[in-house]
């Protein structure tokens, strides 16, 4: 039996760094994927695809690990880093964006980003592990917009 645990997050934000250098690092997915905290292992599978294997969340009894695999296109011109899902890597499916704005003093930021995890628990555990999961991955995410917000000089 599994559950799956679904996800949606987005925020928005400026960064004093200028478009070119905030590109540079959202686009070169190893340098990004730097920045996010407790991730086990980034595997570079080719053609833009990187494979995604996070370090294992303890529930009580139960230890969880996400792995997934997502294909990047980035367009300069359009100030966009885009992943979508690989079936099949893992037990997960995660997509999302990046939009990047010049606003000549700062870099406008949005980034979007879903998934759904499945993992390898009874129904019954879904109401409990489902927050847990999302708060996990929340708090993530976060760390991953703090570290970058840093390393851009910080937020306008």
């Amino acid at each position: 039996m599994a559950i799956k645990v679904n996800i949606d997050l987005g925020y928005e934000f400026s960064v004093k760094a200028d478009f070119k250098t905030v590109f540079a690092t959202l686009s070169d997915v190893p340098t990004s994927a730097s920045f996010f905290p407790k991730v086990d292992q980034l595997v570079d599978m080719g053609d833009g695809v990187y494979r995604w294997e996070m370090a294992k969340i303890g529930l009580a009894q139960v230890n969880l690990q996400t792995i997934y695999a997502s294909k990047y296109v980035s367009n300069a011109t359009k100030g966009t880093v885009v992943w979508t899902p690989v079936a099949g890597v893992g037990n997960a499916l995660v997509s999302g964006n990046w939009k990047i704005v010049d606003k000549k003093k700062a870099t406008q930021l949005t980034f979007h980003s879903e998934g759904e995890l499945t993992l390898p628990l009874p129904g019954l555990m879904k109401m409990v592990v489902g927050p847990v999961v999302e708060a996990e991955f929340e708090k993530m995410v976060e760390q991953y917009i703090d570290n970058l917000t840093k390393h851009f000089g910080g937020e306008v």
